[in-house]
């Protein structure tokens, strides 16, 4: 891979990914695939003002390892160093970036019942710390390719041949194959905020969304919803970009307000799996039946993992005609593929999408209707034909998407 454009992209999410501050910690998740990567990834951190920058390293085959010898009751449980070291992490808001790499199958093969409830009692003890440091810290998602990951993508191609391949999706998927990605994401930024201007003024009630596949479903928006995309800035007013790349304009509906049937129209990898052909139909707010030609146990217990796993959290608008959908292929990775269509989320919703929500407590938010739940699973209902309607508050249709793409 160019190594120029490698520093490049690495800058990119230094700067304008989680936009690090003079003196800040920041806290890169990483695989063991790209240690080159990471290394400028680090001293591009510190290059824009970074005070101290640490590395978590994490490897799935060890996970496996860890899934098949290790006790149920041992995984689940949460020491009392992890709690301090959350406790601190609360107190000094790091910054953090997380550089995805996994094989969509490295988990493939592992107890189900194991993972799910190992994941579920830690979730429980993390999810305050989450809660108090919601929107107050900067994070970036990226990605970066593995050998695994690549000949997943092109399984054709020689191996050295699929990473270039993948490095070069990546890079143009994120808007940073060129001379100055830091500008071209300025320029995308105030793009996608004029699609939030335009949605944000039509004050609208519920989307409804139609398409040949058989999609039915009525989604209800809260009061006091607001559309997001791009940039985002912390409760102090730090700006930063939480996923590169994204294409989407996103909101989190009103919980309890969805009804009728969806069908998925690319794969989900979930927990190092991937869950195939699948559809979910709502009934009250809440996911009444699913339905996978592949993993559909795997479906059932995502949606089982507490009460509200089967409420929507996020409704997310992308043009079928994206540059990675144009791509012409899948990535079997949620972070691109989400970004090539419209997307919904099954989970926890975004405080965010609430205006004035500051000033908010969380129970007030979720009375609001924001979704509470230790998940949030994007799943792709994108399509060349999908139609989408919204209701404003006096009854209006406006009509928001058309055959697939944007029709404001």
């Amino acid at each position: 891979m160019n190594k120029l454009q490698m520093r490049r992209y690495a800058k990119l999410l230094a700067r304008t990914g989680i936009n690090v501050k003079k003196g800040q910690w920041v806290i890169v998740y990483a695989q063991l695939d790209q240690p080159e990567f990471v290394e400028m990834t680090v001293e591009e951190l510190y290059r824009a003002g970074a005070g101290l920058v640490t590395v978590e390293w994490s490897h799935q085959p060890l996970a496996q390892a860890h899934y098949k010898y290790a006790a149920t009751e041992r995984l689940a449980s949460v020491e009392k160093w992890e709690i301090a070291k959350r406790e601190y992490m609360q107190e000094q808001l790091p910054a953090m970036l997380y550089i995805l790499s996994e094989d969509p199958d490295g988990l493939k093969g592992i107890d189900q019942e194991k993972y799910a409830a190992v994941s579920a009692a830690r979730a429980k003890v993390f999810k305050p710390f989450r809660d108090a440091m919601d929107n107050k810290y900067q994070w970036c998602i990226a990605a970066v390719p593995s050998k695994a990951w690549a000949k997943k993508v092109f399984p054709d191609l020689m191996v050295n041949t699929a990473v270039e391949r993948l490095w070069d999706a990546i890079l143009a998927a994120s808007h940073a194959d060129g001379a100055d990605p830091v500008r071209e994401w300025a320029r995308h930024n105030d793009a996608l905020a004029t699609y939030c201007d335009k949605l944000n003024r039509l004050g609208l009630t519920a989307l409804e969304y139609s398409s040949s596949n058989g999609t039915n479903l009525r989604v209800g928006l809260m009061d006091k919803s607001v559309f997001k995309g791009g940039g985002e800035e912390t409760i102090q007013g730090n700006y930063y970009n939480p996923n590169i790349p994204s294409e989407e304009i996103f909101t989190s509906p009103k919980a309890g307000e969805a009804e009728g049937i969806v069908y998925a129209t690319k794969p989900l990898s979930y927990q190092g799996q991937l869950i195939e052909n699948f559809s979910v139909r709502f009934e009250g707010g809440k996911v009444v039946e699913v339905h996978a030609e592949k993993n559909q146990e795997l479906l059932e217990k995502m949606i089982a993992m507490d009460e509200n796993a089967c409420r929507l959290g996020e409704c997310a608008l992308i043009a079928y005609d994206s540059p990675i959908n144009n791509m012409g292929f899948i990535f079997y990775n949620t972070l691109f593929d989400e970004n090539a269509s419209c997307h919904l989320a099954l989970g926890r919703g975004f405080n965010e999408c609430v205006n004035d929500f500051e000033n908010m407590s969380q129970e007030e938010l979720i009375a609001e209707g924001v979704n509470d739940s230790i998940i949030h699973v994007d799943f792709m209902i994108g399509s060349k034909d999908l139609n989408i309607v919204g209701i404003r508050k006096n009854g209006e249709r406006v009509q928001i998407f058309r055959d697939g793409n944007w029709a404001i």
